[in-house]
């Protein structure tokens, strides 16, 4: 009976001594189930965005459904300069920030696509209802945005949704919801309508902030009359009317040089491309759809002596005494070139709030 009861001691002394053993490791286990990190709690509320634009530029159509927002703006750029949105796909490791430099005006000096011609400046496409030099996409930005995301760069959303801070800035400028292409689309519109350049010197002297040289006010006047015949095309202001036309580029037209014709199949749609912009054309190194020229003063010389002829070209090249180019003396076509450099908005190629975040 004796050598029963001390089995009995013993083994609630063992007992006694397993649970002592135990209770850290439990606390441990309990104490890790209570600190685990809780889910973050984002909040949507944005901030409504204003759009800053000369006086003499017309109000941009903004969609109903895609108001400017702080938060949207600022998602539409990090994805701009993200790799992100191309891993995976055809164009892989590129972001539209490598074609599209801020210190040469949002594009680069580059061989044409086969598809699309060189790169096109990211300038002042608020004003935009036609895209790409043939205008394979019209519409919206939106429109060219869901081009870019879902065609060119072919974007795999599921890469956002596993980073964090896509998750908070997604929330922060759509609210709750899965994120998409359309979002992205959405955000990249929004990040290119503030793109605005209107600071140049030329700018300067239309808001009668500070006068242009001798030789730039000759240029201007070239330009915006009858003597250049430039102002048909690139008007005052936003510098483009946004349109399509034959400059008389070639006369023979296969391939890529066939121009806005590869979209709609209207002969008369022959060699036509789309009017660029002139703001910050001194920046770019290269000229026309097919980066033929590499100087404003080669630009230049082709509209004054190197039209070539054929029945598209457009109305403007044909006028009565013009048939054979402008006849500019050396003085006039450097005055000319002199004014296209008053185009060049340092300001907006040192945009902090347009560079890399």
């Amino acid at each position: 009976m004796r050598q029963s009861g001390y089995t009995k001691i013993r083994l609630r002394n063992n007992i006694n001594r397993f649970l002592l053993l135990m209770l850290p490791l439990t606390m441990v286990y309990f104490s890790c189930k209570k600190e685990k990190t809780p889910e973050p709690v984002y909040v949507y509320n944005p901030t409504p965005y204003e759009l800053q634009k000369p006086d003499y530029f017309p109000n941009p159509e903004i969609p109903a459904d895609n108001p400017l927002t702080k938060e949207g703006v600022e998602l539409g750029r990090k994805l701009y300069y993200e790799p992100l949105l191309s891993k995976g796909g055809p164009n892989n490791g590129l972001s539209c920030s490598s074609c599209h430099f801020q210190s040469k005006g949002f594009m680069i000096p580059s061989k044409p696509f086969e598809d699309f011609g060189i790169v096109m400046p990211h300038i002042n496409l608020a004003w935009s209802k036609n895209f790409l030099w043939n205008g394979k996409v019209s519409g919206t930005l939106e429109d060219i945005m869901m081009f870019e995301v879902k065609d060119f760069f072919q974007a795999d959303m599921e890469y956002f949704k596993n980073q964090e801070d896509y998750k908070k800035l997604f929330y922060q400028a759509f609210g709750p919801g899965e994120i998409t292409s359309e979002k992205a689309a959405y955000a990249l519109a929004q990040f290119f309508r503030i793109m605005v350049s209107g600071d140049s010197p030329f700018d300067k002297f239309l808001k009668k902030e500070q006068p242009l040289g001798s030789l730039e006010m000759m240029g201007f006047s070239i330009f915006n009359s009858e003597k250049g015949d430039c102002f048909h095309c690139h008007g005052m202001g936003l510098m483009t009317d946004n349109d399509f036309h034959n400059i008389g580029l070639n006369d023979v037209f296969l391939g890529g040089n066939m121009g806005r014709y590869n979209v709609t199949g209207n002969p008369a749609d022959l060699g036509k491309f789309k009017t660029p912009t002139l703001r910050n054309v001194a920046l770019r190194g290269i000229y026309m759809h097919d980066g033929r020229f590499t100087t404003l003063e080669e630009v230049v010389e082709h509209y004054n002596s190197g039209v070539m002829h054929s029945e598209y070209l457009d109305p403007i090249m044909t006028k009565s005494g013009k048939e054979y180019g402008l006849n500019l003396s050396p003085g006039e076509k450097a005055a000319l070139v002199a004014f296209l450099k008053s185009l060049t908005d340092e300001s907006f190629i040192n945009n902090p709030g347009l560079a890399k975040p």
